[in-house]
């Protein structure tokens, strides 16, 4: 039982998970339930614990470890590095944002080599970044083992830190590659997306849009499975199940595995792929 009195929904190691998804042999979930699992821990102690290509694709949101030019800066918090002056704090910080260049290189290709085991062939892998750690990111993708693919852009509009006499930087990005050989079936999916931050839906401080992440499982089949190592607030593991997919994630902190179990856990009616949104719309068009 948590310290803060929580309650877990938690398989024992005898207990197959009720979702049907693989249960890692000595890792238990934090949350087991309604297709979406949540592992509390180190990223990649639990992935050396998955089993070999059980997920359809991975999508995930790393720490950047891009806030600061030098290594004072890199070690203040993500709320002093992140977040405006003047802006109102709402949102805790979060772990693992502290690494230079090089050892973000050599972290991110360990647990992209675990990713890589648990994908599926022809499984996909998307993980965004920032346009300091774009160059180290593609790099990470391919010492991974995954064939990069391409860079997608999240366009975050007008709204994203303006700035006097300067480019806005009114964009992260998205790094993807696959393992191995890709099925030419399936819809033709967008390769920039013009998403607002959010206000009130955005429960991490550098929480993506639930619009976005819905149009960004799109990758995965119908049905299938996404693995999210850094979860965060739940926002890809929310995204999946609305969706009709299942999802696993990991999370270190105590405060963002309550929050995603949390958002998780609400009973959502399925709503139907993007795919079969623009159908509708192409059909009520003609009509």
């Amino acid at each position: 039982m948590p310290a803060r009195g929580r309650k877990k929904i938690m398989n024992t190691p005898s207990t197959p998970p009720p979702s049907g998804l693989a249960s890692p042999s000595c890792s238990l979930p934090f949350l087991d339930s309604a297709g979406v699992t949540i592992y509390k821990g180190n990223a990649l102690a639990v992935l050396m614990d998955l089993p070999s290509e059980s997920v359809d694709c991975v999508i995930t949101d790393p720490p950047y470890s891009s806030g600061g030019m030098y290594r004072g800066d890199r070690a203040a918090s993500t709320t002093a590095k992140y977040v405006q002056s003047g802006q109102v704090l709402q949102h805790g910080d979060f772990a693992g944002d502290n690494r230079d260049q090089r050892a973000y290189l050599s972290w991110c290709s360990l647990w992209l080599a675990e990713c890589l085991r648990i994908t599926k062939p022809g499984g996909v892998c998307a993980l965004f970044t920032d346009w300091r750690q774009l160059p180290v990111t593609t790099d990470a993708l391919q010492a991974g083992g995954y064939i990069w693919r391409g860079i997608g852009a999240w366009d975050k509009t007008e709204a994203a830190r303006p700035m006097k006499g300067r480019f806005r930087n009114q964009c992260e990005y998205l790094v993807w590659g696959s393992r191995g050989g890709m099925s030419n079936e399936g819809p033709c999916l967008p390769g920039v997306w013009r998403v607002t931050v959010g206000g009130s839906e955005k429960h991490h401080i550098a929480g993506k849009p639930e619009k976005l992440m819905q149009m960004l499982v799109e990758i995965c089949p119908a049905g299938g499975t996404v693995l999210d190592p850094f979860c965060g607030s739940g926002t890809t593991l929310k995204a999946a199940k609305e969706t009709g997919r299942r999802a696993i994630g990991i999370e270190i902190a105590d405060q963002w595995c309550d929050v995603a179990q949390d958002r998780v856990a609400q009973d959502v009616l399925f709503t139907p792929s993007l795919e079969e949104n623009a159908e509708h719309d192409i059909s009520a068009e003609r009509r």
